[in-house]
């Protein structure tokens, strides 16, 4: 146990601070203090030094200057148990210090502020705070380091259960956890001025050396898998994305929940005319795009209705009553993600408890780069942000398609990119009708696309969403009534490809882009 007998008190953010000062000042502990926070306490009748005070030298430079003091931080440094330590506190009039209370300016919450100057950002950044949380971490089994509002509580509770003494263990826990909050405020700062000042190095898209930090939002009850350990994380410094989607009612988010609902916002972004995404085991089962969402919706729906079964569904528009009633009548759905639901769409839900509902109105969310950890590193890539230029596209058979096949073409070929590879669509208009994914070979995903469509793949198009090898995939979508295609080129074989279009009189067109997604 180690008796608290002075404090340190300096914070940024102040919440639940008169309360634990409160009960320290009941077990008579000196508390010193900063500026702002000092006022606070003296507001609030608790007796509080000024460090100016306490160490005999004034704050100076706009406050830059304040704790970065001998006698702060060898009150903090020093080893009790040290006998040259402690005479040299004595010999220089040191006090020890046993507890700091400290976090740090808002660096992050000032550099999300729109229009903010670089000289305020770099005003938040804090200096005294981490030095004085690193030094009393260091020294953690003499001195209490709380960063953490939350901790509040606990450390109230041991001082009324210890009379005004910590255990050792919740010390080196305190200690422990401030070293990942200057971690983690280091990390935020690295990462804004090396992109801000893009000079040297940092000119690079990917630096040298990459530094993430994250913060947990919610344990999950399972992975991917029920003996499989889950947590759900937000990246620090970013503001926007599904971490923000608001649940409104249903069960809790699993991990394959969260996974399959990224999936369906980030194809459904891809349209703007009402439309609906529907997403199964991380592939988008039924995808459409019309004047109105009931019809959107319904069009997704009946793509693969067997597979819609269990899915998540993605609305880019608000759900209005007549989507939400033909959404009920569809069978069981995991998840509906939305920019928003009407009063009679919500109503309409509530019986259906184990349903989840999200909203989330940005749909203007871009997300520069993508992380995939594998064993012992990390793969990062640019995101897939290419759009297709219509004036690039190349018809390259004899045959070529139609204004209302081109607009088709390009609607599956959004499509293909948010679908496995290897990725074959079908589509009629603004719907898919067959999706073919996560294959092996192409045309095992040409014969699934014709499986699923039935016979509503008579007269549609085709995306591919890269080259085809060999003309058996041409065969099997001439087999299934394919009557125009849009893939890549560049392959070896794009020569026997074409003729093997012309020889069943379907109209193809070429991307130069590939949308693999692994």
């Amino acid at each position: 146990m180690v008796k608290i007998k002075r404090a340190l008190i300096s914070l940024s953010d102040k919440t639940g601070i008169v309360e634990l000062a409160r009960e320290l000042r009941k077990f008579g502990v000196e508390i010193i203090s900063t500026g702002g926070t000092a006022k606070l306490l003296r507001e609030n009748n608790i007796q509080v030094k000024e460090v100016s005070l306490y160490t005999g030298f004034p704050e100076m430079l706009d406050g830059r200057v304040k704790t970065l003091h001998p006698k702060i931080h060898a009150g903090l440094l020093a080893l009790r148990n040290n006998q040259e330590h402690m005479q040299a506190l004595k010999e220089q009039n040191i006090g020890l210090i046993d507890l700091v209370v400290v976090n740090l300016y808002p660096f992050e919450e000032t550099a999300r502020k729109p229009g903010v100057s670089i000289n305020e950002i770099i005003e938040n950044i804090d200096i005294g705070g981490p030095s004085m949380l690193r030094s009393a971490a260091k020294n953690h089994q003499s001195v209490a380091v709380i960063c953490n509002p939350d901790r509040y509580a606990q450390v109230i509770a041991e001082l009324r259960k210890n009379n005004g003494a910590l255990p050792e263990g919740l010390m080196r826990q305190l200690g422990i956890e401030a070293y990942l909050h200057t971690s983690k405020y280091d990390a935020a700062i690295y990462n804004y001025l090396s992109a801000y000042f893009k000079t040297g190095k940092t000119k690079e898209v990917f630096p040298d050396e990459l530094v993430l930090s994250f913060e947990k939002l919610q344990g999950l009850r399972y992975g991917e898998n029920p003996h499989q350990q889950a947590a759900f994380y937000k990246e620090k410094g970013k503001a926007r994305g599904l971490v923000n989607a608001r649940q409104l009612q249903g069960k809790e988010l699993s991990f394959n929940n969260i996974l399959d609902l990224n999936s369906a916002f980030e194809l459904v972004k891809e349209f703007k005319c009402p439309a609906a995404v529907i997403v199964k085991h991380n592939n988008p089962c039924g995808v459409a795009e019309s004047r109105s969402l009931l019809k959107a919706y319904l069009n997704a729906w009946k793509c693969d209705k067997l597979s819609a079964f269990g899915g998540i569904v993605a609305l880019n528009r608000r759900m209005d009553l007549a989507t939400a009633r033909a959404v009920l009548k569809s069978g069981f759905l995991e998840c509906i993600i939305a920019p928003a639901y009407g009063k009679g769409a919500l109503d309409l839900f509530k019986d259906k408890k184990n349903l989840r509902l999200l909203e989330l109105d940005d749909l203007n969310i871009i997300d520069e780069a993508e992380f995939k950890r594998v064993s012992g590193g990390m793969l990062l890539q640019g995101k897939d942000l290419l759009t297709l230029d219509v004036n690039n596209l190349k018809v390259v058979t004899e045959k070529k398609p139609s204004q209302a096949q081109m607009k088709s073409l390009i609607f599956g070929w959004a499509v293909a990119k948010h679908a496995k590879s290897n990725a074959i669509i079908f589509t009629k208009g603004t719907k898919t009708v067959g999706i073919g994914a996560g294959q092996m070979s192409r045309v095992d995903s040409v014969m699934i696309a014709r499986k699923k469509s039935s016979d509503l793949s008579q007269g549609c198009c085709m995306a591919s969403d890269a080259f085809f090898p060999k003309e058996d995939a041409i065969s099997w979508a001439h087999k299934a009534g394919v009557q125009a295609i849009i893939q890549p080129g560049g392959s070896i074989a794009d020569q026997k490809i074409i003729k093997a279009c012309d020889k069943y009189k379907i109209a193809m067109v070429t991307t130069g882009i590939r949308h693999f997604r692994h």
